[in-house]
């Protein structure tokens, strides 16, 4: 059973991205509507690594994608470019490039949750990191 203490607790491994078939038991188990919830309500850093995690989820996994978007993932993982720490807004970033690739209704919604103009200050005066996923983003 997924218990979101544990992103707080650094109890969760997000590093599955090589792993699809936890990615599928993962979002199964109902994992990301929590994830989701930590965005909105989360302190920074559990903000930053429910991204990763939603992040990882998405990776290479586009029923992951969908489930992600369909959680209302998009508006919080919005806020984050411009509120979250510098982590968040790359995480941020990088689910919302995800979302974005292959899924036009998802990149439709991105923008009209005005994702493009704090991607694109991101892509001008975030950190390297966040630059490239902001240009991944606007990419998609």
């Amino acid at each position: 059973e997924w218990d979101p203490d544990c992103v707080l607790k650094g109890q969760l491994s997000f590093d599955f991205s090589n792993h699809s078939n936890k990615k599928v038991a993962i979002a199964r188990a109902g994992a990301i509507p929590p994830l989701v919830e930590l965005l909105i309500s989360g302190s920074k850093k559990a903000q930053a690594k429910a991204a990763g995690a939603l992040w990882n989820l998405a990776c290479g996994n586009a029923d992951n994608a969908v489930a992600i978007a369909k959680a209302d993932a998009i508006p919080p993982l919005v806020k984050l470019l411009t509120s979250g720490s510098e982590e968040a807004q790359g995480n941020a970033a990088a689910v919302l490039s995800i979302l974005a690739c292959r899924n036009a209704d998802n990149a439709v919604a991105i923008a009209k949750a005005g994702a493009i103009p704090p991607l694109v200050e991101l892509l001008i005066s975030g950190s390297k990191k966040a630059q490239a996923k902001a240009a991944g983003a606007l990419w998609n």
